[in-house]
């Protein structure tokens, strides 16, 4: 038997995927799914989620001004991992649960990271442009094997890619706010300063929850520390980095290049930044692998099913 409870699914991506809609209607029959391909607006949002009781949201900014007007909302279940678009304090406020499963799309990000630091590495990006505007550049670049990687924020994506780096045998520094000996003593790597780590790493990749503490955290007094001849990617959440400073780092050629998946405002808008020959950049695609997807998907699911389960348990409970 269908689940009876009114769903809402604000995610673009999910909505598109046939998979999910059917697993979901399954399972939930009165569901409703963003059919606009793009994202709501606040007052959009706002109208979409009235009246429903459980929801399964992306990227939307969740606040207190929003689930304020929402009373028959229960829960709230997450698809995919960062919980920045989320206010937890004001989800405990009105009483909705939140449905969240951390790390679920780590070897989809970290695949992109290898992918990024051998593309940057071997020049790929750059001799495949070249090559389409009819340059036949055969400038192979460096290997990475052996070459020193740092590691800023060593928690689900970050030690997943580290073990993906193990046959390459680079001297991996990490830079964590936890101890991470159990991580070094099985992999090798060795926990260092934040300064030593951008002092001595050839590529520099970055992993961090965005919080109100990393917001920035790439700014331009970090990136000064980096070798000229370095390489920054992030993979994470784009106001991590001062997109402003990593752009007048590589216009100046203070560090050689970079590859982004995020950005502080998405879709970017900045041509003159993504245009930088020394610039490689992608639309957030590093956790949407098919694979990482459907994951996520059936989380998000699933949450929504065990919660509505226990309630109704603790229902029956109460009758007898």
């Amino acid at each position: 038997m269908p689940f009876s409870q009114i769903i809402a699914v604000t995610s673009p991506s999910f909505s598109q995927n046939s998979d999910l809609r059917e697993h979901l209607l399954l399972r939930f029959s009165n569901t409703r799914f963003n059919e606009t391909n793009r994202a709501f607006s606040p007052e959009e949002l706002k109208t979409f989620l009235h009246g429903v009781d459980g929801a399964i949201v992306g990227l939307d900014p969740i606040n207190d001004s929003l689930v304020s007007g929402l009373q028959s909302l229960k829960i709230l279940s997450k698809f995919g991992v960062g919980l920045d678009n989320i206010d937890e304090t004001a989800l405990k406020k009105y009483n909705i649960a939140l449905g969240w499963t951390p790390g679920i799309n780590k070897r989809s990000v970290a695949e992109l990271t290898l992918c990024f630091m051998i593309g940057l590495c071997r020049n790929i990006f750059e001799t495949s442009f070249q090559l389409k505007q009819g340059n036949w550049n055969k400038s192979g670049g460096v290997q990475l094997s052996e070459k020193t990687i740092g590691i800023i924020g060593c928690g689900n994506v970050g030690a997943d890619l580290l073990r993906l780096l193990v046959p390459f045998r680079c001297p991996v520094l990490i830079h964590d706010i936890l101890d991470k000996t159990d991580i070094c003593r099985e992999t090798g790597a060795i926990q260092v300063s934040l300064s030593s780590l951008l002092d001595q790493s050839q590529l520099v990749t970055l992993h961090l929850p965005l919080t109100s503490k990393t917001k920035h955290f790439m700014n331009e007094k970090q990136l000064s520390i980096m070798r000229p001849d370095a390489f920054l990617i992030n993979t994470s959440r784009g106001s991590i980095v001062d997109q402003a400073a990593l752009k007048k780092a590589l216009l100046e050629k203070k560090i050689a290049k970079a590859a982004i998946d995020v950005f502080e405002v998405e879709p970017p808008t900045d041509q003159e930044f993504l245009s930088l020959p020394n610039l490689i950049a992608t639309p957030h695609i590093g956790g949407n692998a098919k694979e990482a997807v459907e994951a996520m998907g059936l989380s998000a699911i699933q949450h929504l099913m065990d919660f509505f389960e226990a309630k109704e348990r603790s229902s029956e409970a109460r009758v007898d």
